[in-house]
């Protein structure tokens, strides 16, 4: 297999701008407003690529990085939020929700990627277990707990290595192919077991009202609906 990096720090491999450029040589992810946290495997150094593409004309771009999903201030905790609960409502790590609730008529509290830690699911039939991505926990004016949801999310995993075209990126943003591909089975063969087990769990839970949440790169849901049959 041979594709490219797409994006790169947050900008699309093609953008030179000053504020691409600026990102790169800092390795800050805009995402979040950190630091890149995406390494490369062999020697620990920090990747910066949010997003791959494979060389045969008209392949889409897909998120390689879980950060690039949590842009615009994790704007998607909101939308996930807004629709399983009916309506806005302020956003806050853990624990540190139930005052916020108290406060302001109600409040969701949220565990996950360094919010409020993550949340380890019921077990079944006393074996196994497995975490979920993120809690979305919907607390009354009195702080108790009221309903809550669950999100997974899955990027692409890649083949190969893009060590080459990342380092002409750094250099002078020249685009140049690599050996990364896009590893669509492993992929399907991780998440679908996780996705049908976690639901099935969730089910069971009387205060999980809307189910559970998957949030993809449309090219991943794509695969995963078609590898089910449609």
């Amino acid at each position: 297999m041979a594709g490219y990096i797409s994006e790169f720090f947050g900008y699309r491999a093609e953008d030179s701008s000053v504020e691409a450029m600026t990102a790169a040589s800092r390795q800050i992810c805009p995402f979040l407003g950190t630091q890149c946290t995406k390494v490369l495997s062999r020697d620990r150094v920090i990747s910066g690529v949010c997003a791959v593409r494979q060389k045969t004309a008209g392949s889409p771009s897909v998120i390689c990085c879980p950060n690039r999903i949590y842009a615009e201030d994790y704007k998607m905790l909101h939308l996930v939020s807004r629709q399983a609960f009916g309506r806005d409502f302020g956003l806050y790590a853990g624990r540190a929700a139930i005052e916020k609730a108290k406060s302001e008529n109600g409040a969701v509290a949220v565990f996950g990627h360094g919010w409020g830690g993550e949340l380890r699911l019921p077990q079944r039939a006393g074996t196994g277990s497995y975490f979920v991505d993120w809690v979305l926990a919907r607390l009354d004016q009195t702080g108790e707990l009221v309903e809550f949801t669950a999100i997974e999310v899955q990027t692409i995993d890649t083949t190969g290595n893009y060590r080459e075209a990342r380092a002409a990126l750094l250099e002078n943003r020249s685009i140049v192919s690599d050996t990364v591909g896009l590893n669509w089975e492993n992929v399907s063969k991780r998440i679908i077991p996780q996705l049908i087990y976690k639901g099935q769990v969730l089910q069971r839970e009387d205060l999980c009202r809307a189910g559970l949440f998957f949030v993809c790169p449309k090219a991943v849901y794509d695969r995963v609906l078609n590898r089910l049959g449609g």
